[in-house]
């Protein structure tokens, strides 16, 4: 990949590990979104462009490929670019990497509308925002992500968090920011695997955790502070060390689906920083939560 312009660079700090020992899932998203905006303004559509017309790019979906893990105290950077335009949105490619090795960690393709704010009806770009967007174009050799067989409807699936939407947790829209919706998610995750009879107690015990390795997440809706909202869950498939699962975030008064997160990883040895066989105990109970998912077309 082509180095794109830089858009982020800082640490993570140690408040930001998790019960895994390293850097959190929801906070990856939080440095997105510091070099989401950052790149938008440098192609002129940042936030003083939102105030002054209106419009604004907002995310409809982030796939996301974690490949070398951070831990407290590591250093970061992010390139971004544009990898893909539409008529009216582009996908945003962004690269994070270890400033002290330069190895790659993580990529992230970030696919936005350019809308009418907040309306969201889509507006067709200008010739110089295209001439901008063009001048911004990064090479990118990630390949898509895999399109795998989901449920057809959330029957079978446990419930798996419920709360509402805190003022602080709003973006420079005024909407639910990204680490939100994945700090939901990542609790999500700890609830299910209560239900097969791996509670946070048995990870703290037998040094054991969730390493994710991609995450396809798609964003259909706006939430605003008051938002009563709640999770659901679904195992999807249960390997010899990997699972996946399928969150889903409702708006709980209206019942409409407003995000969901397609999560992958693998049970690990938080000691040796490997995967681990799942015991067979443990599934055995999982099996009976599997959940049937339709063929990809």
């Amino acid at each position: 990949m082509a180095d794109g312009m830089e858009t982020y660079r800082g640490i993570v700090f140690p408040w930001e590990v998790d019960l895994v020992e390293h850097f959190t899932v929801a906070y990856y998203f939080d440095r997105l979104a510091d070099a989401g905006w950052n790149a938008l303004d440098a192609l002129g559509l940042g936030a003083e462009y939102v105030a002054r017309t209106g419009c604004a790019c907002v995310t409809e979906q982030v796939n996301v490929r974690y490949r070398k893990e951070l831990r407290a105290g590591d250093l970061m950077y992010i390139q971004s670019g544009v990898i893909a335009a539409e008529d009216s949105g582009l996908v945003l490619g962004h690269t994070l990497l270890n400033a002290a090795t330069g190895d790659l960690c993580t990529t992230f393709a970030q696919h936005l509308a350019h809308v009418r704010w907040p309306q969201r009806g889509r507006v067709p770009w200008t010739p110089e925002q295209q001439a901008a967007i063009q001048r911004h174009h990064m090479a990118w050799d990630v390949l898509p992500p895999e399109r795998r067989p989901l449920p057809a409807t959330d029957e079978g699936f446990v419930a798996s968090g419920r709360d509402t939407v805190k003022p602080w947790e709003l973006d420079v829209l005024g909407i639910l920011a990204l680490k939100a919706y994945i700090h939901r998610f990542s609790g999500a995750s700890a609830q299910l695997f209560a239900q097969f009879g791996m509670p946070p107690s048995y990870f703290r015990q037998e040094r054991r955790g969730l390493s994710t390795f991609e995450f396809q997440f798609a964003l259909l809706g706006d939430l605003r502070a008051g938002d009563p909202v709640h999770v659901r869950t679904g195992l999807l498939h249960l390997g010899n060390s990997s699972l996946r699962f399928q969150h889903r975030l409702y708006h709980s008064r209206s019942g409409q689906l407003m995000a969901s997160l397609d999560h992958s990883g693998v049970h690990l040895d938080t000691d040796a920083r490997r995967p681990t066989p799942i015991p067979e105990t443990f599934r055995q109970q999982a099996q009976r939560l599997m959940v049937p998912t339709q063929a990809v077309l």
